[in-house]
């Protein structure tokens, strides 16, 4: 990988970490979006779910005293990750980079969408509910190391206190990188250029999180959910139009209508959201 690469990357993963430090929520669904522009998945995503590995850890132990109230409740989902993570690690070792790419910046868009509409619908069937969609979070790490999105949608939902919603995200979202980092292991795709990726990153988020931290605690916390989740909105509406040129699905500049129409589409929700003024939900951490 180039020096400039590496330099992007530092620099995308310390505007990353400073938003996860601030929501708890976002390191994974920030970088895979931009890095995806010059990083192969089958490159990036080693190096990240190692690292996410001993970060979903320490948010499982600093919110250790709630995990007994809510680790029966996402179990399910636990046990549904498994066959996804098989099927997921297989489709990141097999796939066209380019199709793999753009199929990641497809299933990112309207989750990111969703969160910055603040969507929620109450599911009573949780128990069923959590194998089928850990089954379908398994698949969506393992490919992209994006599960947030989803994640946050479905614990909103159920109506989860803060302190139980970061235990509950500890619980899966360790669980998933710690199956994903073993799966990756026996299918080969740890290289190189993957670890060597890892010491530009880490110094990023001793950095970035601490930070995030301060910054939140000086400013209107919904709002700067909001513009995070429409920045990556336009990244990933970015990464679709040029791949989408790229792929030859629209030819020319009409490719990039698909980024004017994702950035309008977030707009036209900030405008209506904000004139709406909503409760921030009740457990708006994840990453």
């Amino acid at each position: 990988m180039t020096d400039w690469h590496t330099v992007a990357l530092a620099g995308i993963t310390l505007f990353a970490a400073v938003v996860n430090g601030a929501f708890g929520y976002g390191f994974s669904s920030i970088t895979v979006p931009i890095a995806l522009l010059f990083l192969a998945n089958r490159v990036l995503n080693p190096a990240l779910v190692l690292i996410e590995v001993v970060l979903n850890a320490y948010v499982l132990w600093v919110n250790r005293e709630a995990l007994p109230r809510v680790w029966k409740r996402v179990l399910p989902i636990v046990i549904g990750l498994a066959p996804g993570v098989i099927v997921g690690t297989t489709v990141v070792s097999q796939m066209n980079v380019d199709w793999l790419r753009f199929a990641t910046y497809a299933t990112l868009l309207p989750l990111v969408l969703v969160q910055a509409a603040g969507y929620r619908r109450p599911i009573r069937s949780e128990r069923s509910v959590g194998f089928v969609f850990g089954g379908g979070l398994g698949v969506l790490y393992s490919v992209t190391t994006i599960s947030g999105p989803p994640l946050a949608v479905m614990l909103n939902n159920q109506g989860l206190a803060r302190k139980e919603f970061r235990a509950a995200l500890g619980f899966v979202r360790l669980a998933e990188s710690s199956m994903t980092a073993v799966a990756y292991g026996f299918a080969g795709l740890y290289s190189v250029t993957s670890l060597e990726l890892i010491p530009w990153i880490v110094p990023s988020i001793a950095i970035g999180v601490p930070l995030g931290a301060f910054i939140v605690r000086h400013a209107p916390v919904e709002l700067f959910r909001r513009l995070c989740l429409s920045f990556d909105a336009g990244v990933v509406g970015f990464g679709l139009s040029r791949l989408s040129n790229e792929l030859q699905l629209i030819d020319g500049p009409a490719a990039y209508l698909v980024m004017l129409s994702v950035v309008s589409l977030d707009i036209w929700m900030y405008r209506f959201f904000v004139g709406a003024a909503p409760d921030a939900p009740t457990g708006q951490d994840t990453s």
